[in-house]
């Protein structure tokens, strides 16, 4: 005979089970909003990271913003060794090669005197794929106060002449603020783009030219602008820059950090 003792144990046991298995569907039901949480803020993140990347290539027009490197140094100068006020010797030039520092900047810079034209003073022996590199400093209040400044590779290492643009070269118009000009005379070519040069006055901007062969790719602060076929076969490569025909209200260009590098690797 069941007694009321017992059967008060038996409900008593029936209830801790019954309680058990709710806790259980409980814990389970929060373990699942849990987990679904967890992915709806993964898939957030992942959100937000496209995002940045898409805001960033959206920002460089579309353009790759792989820079290929050098693996040999072949050339490099960033005039530490020179004081301040004297001609850096690695250069030469119609008017004067004068080392600067710069308020503000880190470094030894050569300053670049209106309708000068500046080219290496030994001429270098390039392999058929090389990278070039330099910083430019455009000092000024604004950047229509410069002229427009070129860079680029000569057939001869003469300095006899000032041009603004000789050979293969690219030319920043400064003065129209996002105008880039990359062409040659020898094959003829000219392609036109743009490039924000405003946000990079009075701060380094980062130039790489590189070469593989007829082909040279350009690189404003790591954005690719051009990848062309630009040279002859039988030309000579002889790297120049040409400063800006005019400065306006104290302005100036300064460059640093050449360097020159082979590209052995395929990539």
């Amino acid at each position: 005979m069941i007694t009321d003792k017992k059967i008060t144990g038996l409900l008593f046991l029936v209830l801790l089970l019954s309680g058990i298995a709710v806790y259980a569907q409980v814990s389970d039901i929060f373990q699942k909003a849990k987990d679904k949480t967890t992915i709806t803020k993964d898939k957030k993140i992942d959100k937000n990271t496209t995002s940045e990347e898409e805001k960033s290539a959206d920002k460089s027009g579309n353009r790759t913003s792989t820079v290929v490197s050098g693996d040999s140094l072949i050339f490099a100068e960033d005039f530490s060794a020179f004081q301040p006020g004297t001609i850096a010797t690695n250069f030469k030039t119609n008017g004067a090669a004068t080392v600067r520092t710069v308020a503000g900047q880190k470094g030894k810079w050569l300053d670049l005197g209106d309708k000068e034209i500046y080219k290496f003073s030994n001429p270098l022996n390039y392999p058929r794929r090389f990278t070039l590199s330099f910083d430019i400093i455009a000092k000024a209040e604004q950047a229509k106060d410069i002229a427009p400044l070129s860079f680029g590779f000569a057939s001869d290492n003469s300095v006899l002449h000032y041009a603004s643009n000789i050979g293969t070269y690219v030319q920043l118009h400064y003065y129209d603020t996002n105008q880039v000009n990359i062409g040659s005379s020898n094959p003829e070519k000219l392609v036109n783009t743009t490039f924000d040069l405003e946000p990079w006055i009075n701060r380094p901007l980062h130039i790489v030219l590189s070469v593989n062969g007829k082909r040279m790719a350009v690189y404003l602060d790591d954005v690719k602008l051009a990848d062309e076929v630009l040279f002859s076969p039988t030309v000579a490569k002889n790297f120049y820059i040409t400063a800006p025909w005019r400065y306006a209200n104290d302005s100036g260009i300064l460059v640093s950090n050449f360097k020159v590098s082979g590209r052995n690797r395929t990539k």
